[in-house]
């Protein structure tokens, strides 16, 4: 037999196989890295898709509440004895509106929407009780429904009237117990590692007084007034 028969027949030496298993994990390494790539892109866009469900409906459902807000008493002021209709301030408002069969008894009910401090941040929540018969006291004994957390920070907003009952401006205090805002928004911001955003909610809620009089012109006239000053409002952000 020839010396290069016995050379072909020693098969691979240590050198090739060391090279050989080299570029294997280096393969199976650059595989790993694009499966878990991969992975983590896929449970990344998964997350980004339930967050952008949870904000969606939660935003949804407090323009529904706000819209359908109405001039209903629920307290007294015991100061000067006129009735409480709606309280509001930076964090949290409250007022009269039916609620979602889902959720309530049906009928009227006292809701509160307010933002408290959670583990990651500040959290929007909901504590409602029926309008017959309510004391403050039932808000307090229920647990709130969670409807969004993650935030960094926010606030409510009212639009106001003056003494003629016209559109005075946004404040972010409401001073008038007894009367219903021509408007309320919402602005909020999420954490750092929250990739959505809030969409501005303005909405218009039930015009009572000036609005309620007068010809169709004159309503429409007013609550187009009420929506440009939303609109700009919006414009703004």
């Amino acid at each position: 037999m020839s010396a290069v028969a016995n050379t072909r027949s020693r098969g691979f030496t240590l050198v090739e196989m060391l090279l050989a298993l080299t570029l294997m994990s280096m393969l199976l390494a650059l595989t790993y890295g694009g499966m878990r790539a991969a992975t983590r892109a896929t449970d990344k866009g998964q997350e980004i898709l339930e967050d952008s469900s949870r904000i969606r409906m939660a935003h949804q459902f407090v323009r529904q509440q706000l819209t359908q807000m109405l001039p209903l008493a629920y307290a007294q002021d015991e100061v000067n004895d006129d009735r409480i209709v709606f309280e509001g301030d930076r964090r949290s408002i409250r007022f009269v509106a039916p609620m979602p069969g889902y959720l309530g008894l049906g009928g009227p009910q006292v809701q509160e929407l307010f933002f408290e401090e959670g583990e990651n941040g500040f959290e929007l929540v909901l504590s409602h009780a029926l309008l017959q018969g309510f004391e403050l006291e039932f808000l307090r004994q229920q647990e709130p429904i969670f409807l969004l957390g993650e935030i960094s920070d926010a606030q409510f907003s009212f639009l106001a009237r003056d003494e003629n009952g016209e559109p005075a401006g946004w404040t972010s205090t409401w001073d008038a117990p007894s009367q219903l805002p021509l408007a309320v928004s919402l602005e909020l911001e999420f954490n750092e590692d929250v990739y959505l955003r809030w969409p501005l909610l303005a909405t218009s809620v039930r015009i009572d007084g000036i609005g309620q009089g007068g010809s169709n012109n004159l309503r429409r006239s007013y609550s187009e007034t009420i929506q440009n000053m939303i609109n700009r409002r919006g414009q703004r952000q």
